[in-house]
């Protein structure tokens, strides 16, 4: 019954007690003589029963019926968002344990709606503002700016983040995380007490932060500041027992000149930030319009990537690696190139970097992968044995599937495996797992050769190469560049050659530019070269033209570990 209170129904039940009451006492005091007198005496008594007991239940539940009616009505306020009122007085006096009981469930809902905005907000790791909260304060920001004072935003990467994920766990990384926002709070209160005042700092995702400036004094401030958030980022990091060196690469962006909106900020920043990375890293760089043109040229490439891919447009060329005491060829590495409808011919450096990390490398390398088994098992066929190498990315290798996928490939085109070589990185081959490591062995068992590329760029463990399942190691041409002319260098060089040939693996010299490099190099004790002074990358005809003849001993059969 709407509109029906609990008080109300206690007086009803009140009124009811009285009632019956009262008939129960007429009804006795009826039983008693007939007489109109006894019939008086009766009735009165009956009426001083009914309006006690009426008097008596009614004072009894209306106090409590109307702490009951508070009760629920302080429920209905809170439902509509009333949490911090008080309890009314009267239901703590009739109904104390009800009372507590709703000032208890009050404060958790408190609790919990301010733990849900808090998450709602703020970056649990860091306790920085969170991508959405970073937002809304600076278009605040931006909507009470009064003045003609520059603003700044800075995009910050951290350089090598990764590395301490993958080899430190997820646990530190979330303390390094921890650590780097303690340190770009010190910026902001460094710079508070000079003319740059306070700023809003964010964690955006990952290892990207972002920092955001009101009022400068001028465009020069925001260099000074990128400065102090490198000097902060730049020293070590203490995680207990391990130390971390970091680094970041920022993009910095300012209002109005680069954007009079939030997200037009965040994009100059973000491509002033890629640009910083590119040239190398531990690098801030102001947001330009040249940047931008390359920005929206690299956008266009990525996007044209996979049409190129669905409309057949790259092809493969090959380099000879030459055993320089026969003159002979024994490997041919494919290099991928992008006949661009467009453009000139696309060398690999313009577009590989940015496959890997838009992901599309993975059906890039399919497509090598897949044309260099045909091309392979089309040269088996014709009495070419020559091995055709091909380059295998860390984001292919770490597909689950890679490995069926290449045995699929070479399935599907009958390649003999005594045809392929697979070239791997240096910090790649010192990294890969256990399963990885079992893969490998298992082509190796089967006659794919396996080499690591660019040796020397990176950190090697001579304890891991050895027991890694690898046929050839091809010395980057940094190690050998200053050959002819540095006596460091070619002690370096001897060293790395000598230990190298000692775990019984064939060396091959990338990079020979010139004649004093190879006849150095010979002395030392190589033998296998590869590099312009030789022969440049060619297509396959004149690829064929030049080498098919040569049939240098290549096993075919399986080798067996």
């Amino acid at each position: 019954m709407q509109g029906v209170t609990v008080k109300s129904r206690a007086a009803a039940f009140a009124c009811a007690a009285g009632a019956l009451v009262f008939i129960l006492s007429l009804i006795l005091g009826h039983g008693q003589g007939g007489d109109a007198v006894d019939i008086g005496r009766s009735l009165i008594i009956a009426i001083l029963c009914g309006t006690m007991t009426w008097a008596s239940t009614q004072r009894s539940t209306a106090a409590t019926a109307a702490a009951i009616d508070a009760a629920t009505d302080r429920l209905l306020a809170a439902a509509h968002g009333d949490l911090q009122s008080h309890v009314p007085a009267e239901i703590g006096l009739e109904l104390p344990e009800l009372a507590v009981a709703l000032e208890s469930l009050f404060s958790q809902v408190r609790t919990n709606l301010d733990h849900v905005q808090t998450l709602a907000l703020f970056d649990q790791v860091t306790g920085l503002a969170n991508r959405t909260s970073f937002c809304r304060q600076v278009e605040r920001l931006l909507a009470e700016r009064s003045d003609d004072k520059p603003a700044a935003l800075f995009f910050i990467d951290l350089d090598g983040f990764k590395t301490v994920n993958d080899t430190l766990g997820h646990a530190a990384g979330d303390q390094l995380l921890a650590r780097v926002a303690g340190r770009l709070r010190e910026v902001v209160m460094a710079q508070i007490s000079t003319d740059a005042g306070d700023a809003v700092i964010g964690r955006l995702a990952g290892d990207e932060f972002t920092m955001f400036f009101p009022r400068l004094p001028g465009r020069e401030t925001a260099s000074r500041i990128a400065r102090a958030i490198q000097f902060a980022l730049g020293e070590r990091f203490d995680l207990g027992s391990q130390h971390v060196d970091l680094g970041a690469s920022i993009g910095i962006a300012c209002y109005p000149d680069h954007g009079d909106t939030l997200s037009a900020l965040l994009r100059s920043a973000d491509i002033a930030m890629y640009h910083a990375k590119h040239e190398g890293r531990g690098r801030a760089e102001m947001f330009t319009a040249a940047l931008a043109l390359e920005a929206a040229d690299r956008a266009e490439l990525e996007r044209d990537l996979l049409l190129g891919l669905e409309r057949d447009e790259f092809l493969l060329e090959f380099q000879p690696q030459i055993e320089i005491g026969s003159g002979h060829a024994v490997t041919a590495e494919a290099l991928v190139r992008w006949a661009h409808p467009e453009r000139a011919l696309v060398m690999p450096g313009a577009f590989v970097p940015m496959a890997e990390e838009s992901g599309s490398i993975v059906a890039l390398g399919d497509w090598v992968m897949g044309r260099v088994c045909e091309t392979a098992a089309r040269w088996f066929k014709s009495g070419v044995r020559q091995r055709i190498a091909i380059n295998i990315s860390t984001r292919e290798l770490s597909q689950a599937d890679f490995f069926l996928r290449l045995r699929h490939a070479m399935t599907t085109h009958q390649t003999p495996p005594a045809m392929l070589e697979l070239e791997i990185t240096e910090s790649l081959a010192m990294d890969m797992d256990q399963r990885m490591l079992d893969q490998l062995r298992a082509l190796q068992a089967d006659g794919v050769r396996i080499a690591i590329d660019d040796f020397g760029t990176g950190y090697s463990n001579l304890a891991r190469l050895k027991e890694l399942p690898v046929d050839r190691v091809k010395i980057d041409r940094s190690l050998v560049r200053d050959i002819a002319t540095s006596a460091e260098a070619r002690t370096i060089c001897s060293a790395v050659v000598g230990l190298i040939q000692g775990l019984g693996m064939e060396v091959v010299i990338e990079g020979i530019e010139s004649e004093a490099q190879m006849e150095m190099l010979r002395v030392i004790g190589c033998t296998l070269f590869q590099g312009y002074h030789l022969a440049r990358p060619m297509g396959e005809a004149d690829y064929l033209g030049r080498y098919a003849a040569i049939r240098p001993a290549v096993p075919i059969e399986r080798r067996r570990l």
